[in-house]
């Protein structure tokens, strides 16, 4: 079998209205994943190709994340299409957190908005490290480059806050409506020598699988196989499982050595971060552990959080949180209820800077570092040391009401 192209998460994300999905539309077309004939006819051919739902397309606004893959030489990519919308910033979330890379989308015609902002410092808190610019909708300003050059300095002086140096940032002049750059190099733009958007992806580093940092495999499900006996199921996030290692689950506690290690119903002697497997661990009975529960190795075992530290982003909540307030969060497989300890300090979203130290409360927009205890034991990582196990989602009232990740965990035991 050849072997398989690496692969890559890529979100767009950018303000409302900026030409997002058009974008990835025209994209998917022109990587050859869509054909023309399955585009609506008029100015919003390519949105729909992302804007399914009919609400969305109704509302001509970008609601759920939409998963969208393509192939270019280099890549295999799965397209998360970040709403830009206000209300929908939980699905950014989602799809940010995911992301290998970013292509941050400005309209030429409108430049730098208050949620272009918000994103780009979202996307740094969030894990990306590798950004595209696109300078969107140059048809609608006459293909200038003194208006082009006028927004990549307006830009740059935007990603330079959050740590992006503009130098190894493309800054790529598009008509998402048009085609211009996308996959091939515009006349309408002479003036521009650098790359086309589909060079820029394929000039994207491809993540290293986290191998060498410790096991972890959040559980998902556990079954009962005849013939096997108890199979847990999950999606190795970091480190390596050989066969004949021994593996313990925590909160659980159980632990034993692995017998098998199966994915596609074949057996398979190790596994490697991103692969979903299922796997037999003598010792260990079905009623030792359930979903939310993390393997490791037994001489680095999973930490169980007593209380941690967090920096979240409040995204949407109808009153305000205060010291006490107990909402579900969820980290990795887990969902468990945890209690805000303290406020300590609430950061501008823009910036990260601190606005101020021990706030009365939290409301929606707000950016903050707040101290966490949860209420029955859960597994969570520092986010600076094991990203994939310390990032979560805070829901209430059936919607997800912040979103943060771990800075520093006290351990339970």
């Amino acid at each position: 079998m050849a072997k398989e192209k690496e692969h890559l998460n890529l979100a767009f994300i950018g303000h409302v209205d900026h030409g997002k999905s058009t974008l990835v539309g025209n994209l998917l077309v022109k990587a050859g994943t869509i054909n023309e004939q399955q585009l609506a006819s008029g100015e919003d051919k390519f949105r729909f190709i992302m804007d399914t739902t009919k609400e969305e397309q109704e509302r001509g606004v970008t609601i759920d994340l939409a998963h969208q893959k393509f192939s270019t030489k280099k890549y295999d990519y799965t397209v998360v299409d970040c709403p830009g919308h206000r209300d929908f910033v939980k699905n950014m979330i989602t799809g940010a957190s995911q992301a290998d890379a970013g292509v941050l989308v400005v309209a030429a015609d409108d430049g730098v908005m208050p949620q272009t902002k918000e994103h780009v410092f979202l996307s740094k808190t969030l894990g990306i490290n590798q950004l595209i610019i696109g300078i969107n909708k140059m048809d609608l300003v006459d293909y200038s480059e003194d208006k082009y050059n006028e927004l990549k300095e307006e830009v740059s002086n935007l990603i330079k806050t959050v740590g992006f140096n503009p130098a190894d940032v493309p800054f790529i002049p598009l008509s998402a409506f048009q085609g211009d750059n996308i996959t091939e190099a515009s006349s309408n733009t002479s003036w521009y020598k650098g790359p086309t958007l589909i060079d820029a992806l394929d000039a994207l580093t491809a993540p290293d699988k986290p191998t060498n940092l410790p096991l972890r495999i959040p559980i998902q499900d556990v079954y009962s196989i005849t013939g096997v006996g108890t199979v847990p199921v999950g999606r190795v996030e970091t480190g390596v499982m050989k066969k004949g290692e021994n593996v313990i689950f925590e909160p659980a506690g159980a632990s034993g050595e692995v017998k098998s290690i199966e994915m596609h119903h074949e057996q398979f002697e190790v596994a490697e971060p991103g692969d979903n497997i299922g796997f037999n661990v003598r010792g260990v009975g079905k009623n030792d552990i359930r979903r939310g529960d993390v393997a490791g190795h037994t001489d680095n075992a999973p930490t169980v959080a007593k209380e941690f530290d967090a920096q979240i982003v409040v995204l949407q909540h109808p009153g305000v949180i205060t010291v006490g307030y107990t909402p579900v969060f969820h980290c990795h497989t887990s969902q468990v209820a945890c209690t805000f300890l303290e406020l300590s300090k609430k950061l501008n979203p823009a910036t990260g800077a601190v606005d101020e130290e021990n706030p009365d409360f939290l409301k929606t927009g707000n950016a903050a570092i707040v101290k966490i205890k949860p209420t029955k034991p859960m597994c969570l990582e520092n986010a600076k040391e094991i990203p994939q196990m310390g990032r979560f989602a805070i829901r209430d009232m059936g919607q997800t009401v912040a979103a943060g990740l771990c800075l520093n965990v006290t351990p339970a035991k």
